[in-house]
This record gives C-alpha cells, sequence and structure tokens, in this order.
C-alpha cells in the first residue's frame, strides 16, 4: 500500500510517495518527494500572484508524479489512496490539486482524500526520528498562520491562541520589505540578524504578558519604522532586535501553553519553523523546563506533498478520510 501526496495551495508544487506501517516494513516510511518552488517566477512582482502560481502547477503536476514514482521504483497501480491540499490556500491553485488528484483516482478507482494544509505541517514532525507521541502542543507557525494547538490524536485538534493580526512569517517579509531585503525577505532577514549585534536595539514583546495565548505581530512593523526614522540604524541590528522579539515571544506562549496543558511535548511546524535562532531559543528553554521539543526536517518545514501524503494515510487508518471534490480557500483547522 502507498499514497500518493499533492500539495498546491500556493507557490510550491509538491509530490510525494508514502508507505504506511504494516504495509510491507516494520515502521511507515517516505519513499520520494520533490517540491518545485515558484520564488524565481513571483520575485519580480514582490509577492504571490495567484494566476500565475495556477498555471505552474498544471505545468508541474504531471512531470513532478512521474519523477517520484521513478525515484521511488513504484507503479501507479500500487497507489491505495491520493491526499490533495483541499485548503486553505489560493482558490485556483487549489482546484489544479484536486482536479489532479480526482482524475487520477477515478482512473484508478481509488479514494481522493482532502486535507488541511495545516494539519499536513501540524503532523510533519510524525515523519521525523524520533517523532512524537500524542499527546502534544503544537506551534504552526508560517507565513499566513501562527497558532497554538493541543493535538491529541490525528484529526482530534484543539485550538488553544492565535494571531490576532498579521502571522509570524507575515511579518518577517514585512521587515524584510522595509529593509530592501526583497522577496521572499524572511529567510533573509534571519540571516541578517546573525550578523547583529544583540541589545544594540530593542523591540517591543508585543502580548507577551497578555494573560492569554494568543499573539500579535503587526505593530512590530511599525516600531522598526519608527526606530529607523528616529536615528540611523544598521540593518543587520535592525533585524536582529526584530528576531529576538519574535523569538522570545513564540518560546513564551509555547512554554505558557506548555504549562496550561500539563503537557510535557511541544511540536513545531511552518515554515519559521527552520528559524535557527527560534529552535536555539526552544532547545534551551526546553532543557530548562524539562520538556521535549520536536521539529519536522528543515526540508519538511516549506509546503511540501509528503505532509499531505502523510495526513491521509492516517486518514486513512482512522476511517476519517473525506469525500467528495471540493476545495476550501478558507478553512477553520477545528473544523477539518
Amino acid at each position: 500500500m502507498i499514497v500518493l501526496g499533492i500539495e498546491t495551495s500556493c507557490d510550491e508544487t509538491g509530490v510525494a510517495l508514502y508507505e504506511p506501517a504494516g504495509s510491507g516494513g516494520e515502521s511507515g516510511q517516505l519513499l520520494a518527494h520533490v517540491v518545485h518552488s515558484q520564488v524565481a517566477m513571483h520575485e519580480a512582482y514582490g509577492g504571490v500572484v495567484p494566476e500565475i502560481a495556477s498555471r505552474d502547477h498544471v505545468r508541474r503536476l504531471v512531470p513532478l508524479t512521474r519523477k517520484v514514482f521513478d525515484q521511488a521504483g513504484r507503479q501507479l497501480r500500487e497507489l491505495e489512496a491520493i491526499g490533495y491540499t483541499e485548503g486553505p490556500g489560493l482558490a485556483g491553485a487549489l482546484l489544479v490539486g484536486a482536479s489532479f488528484a480526482h482524475g487520477l483516482a477515478f482512473s484508478l478507482g481509488i479514494p481522493a482524500i482532502g486535507i488541511h494544509h495545516l494539519e499536513g505541517h501540524l503532523l510533519s514532525p510524525l515523519l521525523s526520528d524520533p517523532a512524537p507521541e500524542f499527546p502534544f502542543v503544537a506551534l504552526l507557525v508560517s507565513g499566513g498562520h501562527t497558532q497554538l494547538m493541543r493535538v491529541d490524536a490525528p484529526g482530534t485538534y484543539r485550538l488553544l491562541g492565535e494571531t490576532q493580526d498579521d502571522a509570524a512569517g507575515e511579518a518577517f517579509d514585512k521587515t524584510a520589505k522595509l529593509l530592501g531585503l526583497g522577496y521572499p525577505g524572511g529567510p533573509a532577514l534571519s540571516r541578517l540578524a546573525e550578523e547583529g549585534s544583540p541589545g544594540r536595539l530593542r523591540l517591543p514583546r508585543p502580548m507577551i504578558d497578555s494573560g492569554n495565548l494568543d499573539f500579535s505581530f503587526s505593530g512590530l512593523k511599525t516600531a522598526v519604522s519608527t526606530a529607523m526614522r528616529k536615528s540611523p540604524q544598521e540593518a543587520s541590528d535592525v533585524a536582529r532586535a526584530f528576531v529576538d522579539a519574535v523569538v522570545d515571544v513564540l518560546v513564551a506562549k509555547c512554554t505558557a501553553a506548555l504549562q496550561a496543558t500539563g503537557l510535557r511535548r511541544l511540536v513545531v511546524a511552518g515554515g519559521v519553523g527552520a528559524n535557527r535562532q527560534l529552535r536555539d531559543a526552544l532547545d534551551e528553554r526546553a532543557s530548562q523546563g524539562r520538556f521535549s521539543v520536536f521539529y519536522p526536517p528543515l526540508e519538511l518545514c516549506t509546503d511540501n506533498g509528503a505532509m499531505i501524503a502523510f495526513a491521509a494515510a492516517q486518514r486513512l487508518r482512522a476511517t476519517k478520510a473525506r469525500g467528495g471534490f471540493s476545495v476550501k480557500p478558507r478553512w477553520d483547522l477545528a473544523e477539518a
């Protein structure tokens, strides 16, 4: 038994093959996965252009699917199910993946399983070694989402807190633009921060003492803009102050969520989960607070088909798979 995963929610085309536990091996294994990024295409526009993204997914899906089957040495007839990102995301991009998945599934007489994009990210650390055991607290931190969730099992999620405005990754990109770092700016900002001097500039830590598990990052961009107008600042010092502020808030909220739930395992997922400063700070806090922290492999932090294939396999095993053709550009994870 193998599951094909298709991810087309935004500007990455991800395709993967996953073999669940008990279907030919002692444990589940990722057989192959490939990701095509559209960053170079959208760079000239300073952001993702939905129509361009959708058209590129159309061009990439068939060749990438052939590629993963070649890499894994498997055949289409071995597929038992196809998972695809049903939402949230860009409507046109989602439709490309959904259409491809349902068409191929119909031709093979197998189910096509719609997966919530964030559920894929949420479960992606289970593809790492060692993998976390349930239950755990999960920090979903990306360009579009910053949420804390309690995860008791695949499909059983409870929202603990979320951003009230900009997501952390969105704040990274906006601040990078202020510093003239281009698109996408988040990774460039993180690299620049490593050259800055800690403490030379201090920015506010929004909602760090709010008494709840919610976040707010929109004001940080304003604080950066204000600091740069008041007096000349080294770009690296501004970047360091910004990253330190975001990391301090994320670490404090994660620690508070563990205390509130009484759990001792933290999972970090999403593109910002690849940030080295965040990982170092969480690892240090974990060693002090006697809890464990888990991350997906770096290559699985960004959007990818592997997390969709894995989530679909879990849904299939738990008989929680959804049928029917649909896409949901806006979709609450609690309703998945």
